[in-house]
C-alpha cells in the first residue's frame, strides 16, 4: 500500500511539474512576443511622427508634395511599415496611419501566428510666436501683407517716418553683428513680447554683400518659393514701435514673425531689399499672442 501511494504521489508530482513548466514557458513566451509587439509599436510611432513632421512642412506648398514627402519618410525608414491612410488639410493639418504585420514566436502554440500593429500621428500648423535664426530686419505689423507681392525692406533712413527703417540690433549693435545675423540668422531665440533695440549707422554696404551671397546660393531655374533650403528665404520679426525719442524709434516690441523671399540682388545704389512675403512652415514654436503673418510652426497633436 505504501509503495502504491508513493508511486501515485510521484506521478502526480511529475504531472504537476510538467503543467507548471508549460505554464511558465507560456507566460515567458507571451512576455517575449508582447515585448516584440511593444517595440514594433514604438518604432512605428516614431516613423509616423517623423512622416507628419516632414509632411507638415509642405502644407503651404501643395497636397501632392505633402503626400510625397510623408510617404518618402516612411519608405526611408525601411522598417516594413505600410501606409494605411494619409489625410491632408492644406495650411492646417496632416494625419497618417501606419501598420505592420509582426510574426509571433511562442504565441503560435496558442494558434496566433501574426499580429497587426498600428500607429497614428498628426501634426498641425500653428502661428509662430518664438524662433531662432531670425534676420536683423523687421516689418511693422500695421502694414497689411499680401503674400507673393513685391515689397521693399529699407536698410537706410532715407524717406522713412520716425527714422525707423526696420533694421534691428539683435544681440548687439554695430555693423559686424548685423552682418553675421543677416548671413546666418540670430542664434538666440526671439519671442513675441521681446523688446528689441533698432540698429543705427550705415549698413547698406554690408546688406548688399550678404544679399548677393544669398541670391547666388539659391539660383532660380525656375523660381520655387517652397524650396526648403533656399538661402533667399529669411525669417523676419514683425513688430510694433515701442520707444520713440526725438523722432526716432529706439526700440520695438515683437508681435509675430514672417518669411521674406529675396527676389533680386541689390545694385550699388539700392537701399532696399526687394522680395515678397510668403507662407511657410518653419522650426519655431507657437505662442498664444503671436499675430499671423504667414509664418507657421509645427506641432504634433495626436
Amino acid at each position: 500500500m505504501a509503495r502504491r501511494w508513493l508511486a501515485e504521489e510521484s506521478g502526480n508530482t511529475i504531472i504537476l511539474a510538467a503543467l507548471s513548466m508549460f505554464v511558465i514557458l507560456g507566460i515567458a513566451g507571451l512576455a517575449i512576443d508582447g515585448g516584440m509587439v511593444y517595440m514594433t509599436k514604438a518604432e512605428l510611432q516614431k516613423t509616423a511622427n517623423a512622416a507628419v513632421l516632414s509632411g507638415a512642412q509642405e502644407l503651404t506648398n501643395s497636397e501632392a508634395k505633402v503626400d510625397e514627402v510623408a510617404r518618402g519618410v516612411v519608405a526611408a525608414h525601411n522598417d516594413g511599415s505600410s501606409v494605411e491612410k494619409i489625410s491632408i488639410e492644406m495650411e492646417r493639418k496632416i494625419g497618417i496611419d501606419l501598420s505592420k504585420t509582426v510574426s509571433l514566436a511562442f504565441s503560435k502554440l496558442l494558434g496566433m501566428e501574426t499580429v497587426k500593429v498600428e500607429a497614428h500621428s498628426a501634426a498641425e500648423l500653428r502661428t509662430m510666436g518664438r524662433a531662432e535664426g531670425a534676420a536683423p530686419l523687421g516689418i511693422d505689423d500695421s502694414i497689411p501683407l499680401e503674400f507673393n507681392k513685391e515689397y521693399q525692406l529699407k536698410v537706410d533712413t532715407g524717406g522713412v517716418e520716425y527714422g525707423n527703417f526696420g533694421v534691428l540690433a539683435l544681440g548687439d549693435t554695430g555693423a559686424r553683428p548685423y552682418e553675421e545675423n543677416l548671413r546666418n540668422g540670430y542664434q538666440n531665440e526671439l519671442a513675441v513680447g521681446d523688446i528689441i533695440a533698432t540698429q543705427t549707422g550705415n549698413i547698406a554696404g554690408k546688406t548688399r554683400e550678404v544679399v548677393k551671397e544669398k541670391v547666388d546660393a539659391c539660383p532660380e531655374y525656375p523660381r520655387d518659393i517652397n524650396t526648403r533650403d533656399c538661402a533667399r528665404i529669411i525669417l523676419v520679426p514683425v513688430y510694433k514701435p515701442y520707444s520713440i525719442d526725438t523722432n526716432q524709434v529706439k526700440e520695438v516690441k515683437i508681435t509675430g514673425f514672417a518669411y521674406f523671399y529675396i527676389t533680386d540682388p541689390m545694385d550699388s545704389k539700392d537701399t532696399s531689399i526687394k522680395g515678397m512675403f510668403i507662407k511657410r512652415a518653419g522650426t519655431g514654436f507657437e505662442t498664444k499672442t503671436g499675430v499671423y503673418k504667414g509664418a507657421y510652426s509645427i506641432r504634433i497633436t495626436e
